[in-house]
């Protein structure tokens, strides 16, 4: 009863400043999800290119980011594979590289990774807020105490607090930013372990279509790499020149 008073509280002193309420929350979820179902759906029909910071755990050498690299990705003849080809690393082009088959693990798994994290989620309609021209609702997001994800994706998300930016017109997520309040471990802890704090953003934009995919990624942030040497992250991968071959 004291949150739905809040709630109330909030909405009439919005309206009395001349602010619009934010939407239906069951409707505007759903048609966002809806949007984010079919962009996983489509985004096999695409190639792009990716361009990423290498990342180095090697502990006789560098550790932390370092060198850039572009790929060609090309979506194979089956569901889930695509086929990776080095166009270029550190500004220098790649003439001899072979296309490698790679396989998203993500499309062997019994449920959408989207399901699972909005299942492991608690959201929020929090504000509106204008962005490059832009109507955004901002949607605040954090862990559910019971939460048991089953996918990559969903483990990932629970460890993670933060905000959504959805262009409310287009009811696409177009920014997400997020921030960790656990470590977060790669290789059960041995290979890498990054610090609470790490900082995570994502950006979606439309792409030839009109279809939102994901354009942007960028992750910050200190741990330690092989048990006790010291790693900075500043990793970033760019997804670009989406054309639709399917």
């Amino acid at each position: 009863m004291a949150a739905a008073a809040l709630a109330v509280a909030l909405t009439v002193n919005g309206e009395a400043q001349g602010q619009r309420p934010l939407p239906n929350r069951d409707a505007f979820f759903k048609g966002t999800e809806e949007n984010l179902a079919r962009a996983q759906r489509e985004q096999g029909r695409y190639a792009y290119k990716e361009r990423r910071t290498e990342l180095h755990t090697n502990p006789f050498g560098r550790l932390g980011t370092d060198g850039v690299v572009v790929y060609e990705i090309t979506p194979g003849p089956e569901t889930g594979v695509v086929y990776r080809t080095l166009l270029e690393r550190d500004g220098v082009k790649v003439s001899d590289a072979k296309p490698e088959r790679q396989e998203n693990r993500a499309r062997r798994q019994f449920r959408s990774s989207i399901d699972d994290v909005v299942d492991t989620l608690n959201f929020t309609l929090d504000r509106r807020e204008v962005r490059d021209g832009r109507e955004m609702i901002v949607v605040t997001f954090a862990a559910k105490p019971d939460a048991h994800p089953e996918t990559r994706e969903g483990r990932l998300a629970k460890l993670f607090v933060g905000s959504i930016y959805v262009d409310e017109p287009a009811r696409e997520v177009s920014r997400v930013e997020g921030m960790a309040i656990d470590s977060i471990s790669y290789g059960f802890g041995v290979i890498a372990r990054l610090n609470e704090g790490t900082r995570v953003a994502v950006v979606r934009e439309p792409v030839e279509g009109g279809i939102w995919l994901p354009t942007s990624i960028r992750f910050t942030g200190e741990g330690r790499a092989v048990l006790f040497r010291k790693l900075n992250i500043d990793l970033k991968i760019d997804w670009y020149d989406y054309r639709r071959v399917r």
